[in-house]
């Protein structure tokens, strides 16, 4: 999950501007360490779930509202740490060690919902159907992207000024402790979709040919977003 919004690119040329080979090379990179990202955030998690390492976490943690609101902080600054180190301008090391600290970033904001998801029966199978759905429409749309070959670029002051809003409403409910309810989570669906929309067009227009860690780290922040908010409809599906 990440309302962090980033359209800086360091190399200062686009990679749309090289030949086919190191364009074609370029996409591949990104979408491997997207890739590379989404498995490594799926193992961890596995490892700590199924080791009851996370239960223990959660229940000394995440306990009261301080500590939502502590690790708020962490995941937002952490966030931006992990953005910065991921530039181009950056050693190779570390820009790895900034998608490194997001995909660590990631697990600890995700630990409570999958918690439990594998604590209450009714819930079972929600987080496997979350995320072959927003795989489902991530191909989708960034398949989508590719065959229209435009540029989104224009997406992007309107997806920051919406994250911002959103970030604003989620610090909102944990200070004040109110439910955003389903309809916020289908609208930050929607906003992660505009995302996905405009961060693939970045990587067919925009980002350098040194780029693809930051391009695939932020192409993960908003797959993550949107399992998140897909996991949450789910498990409101469920309730009802």
């Amino acid at each position: 999950m990440s309302y962090a919004y980033d359209d800086t690119y360091g190399d200062g040329y686009s990679v749309a501007s090289r030949p086919v080979s190191e364009r074609a090379a370029f996409i591949k990179r990104t979408y491997l360490h997207l890739g590379g990202a989404v498995l490594a955030f799926v193992a961890i998690e596995a490892a700590l779930i199924s080791s009851g390492v996370a239960l223990e976490i959660v229940q000394t943690v995440f306990v009261g509202r301080v500590a939502w609101i502590g690790l708020m902080v962490l995941f937002i600054g952490g966030g931006y740490v992990a953005q910065y180190m991921a530039r181009s301008g950056q050693s190779v090391g570390v820009q790895y060690a900034g998608l490194s600290l997001y995909v660590l970033l990631e697990v600890l904001i995700f630990l409570p919902i999958l918690t439990i998801t594998q604590l209450v029966p009714a819930y079972a199978n929600v987080p496997m159907q979350a995320g072959m759905v927003t795989l489902l429409v991530c191909g989708g749309l960034t398949a989508g992207v590719f065959l229209s070959g435009k540029d989104f670029s224009w997406m992007g002051p309107i997806i920051g000024v919406a994250s911002m809003l959103a970030l604003g409403l989620v610090i909102a409910a944990v200070v004040f402790g109110f439910n955003l309810g389903l309809i916020f989570s289908v609208a930050m669906v929607g906003l992660a979709a505009a995302a996905i929309i405009y961060q693939t067009s970045n990587v067919m227009h925009h980002y350098g040919p040194r780029e693809h860690v930051a391009a695939s780290l932020a192409l993960f922040a908003s797959v993550a977003t949107m399992f998140y908010y897909v996991l949450r409809i789910f498990m409101a599906s469920r309730d009802n």
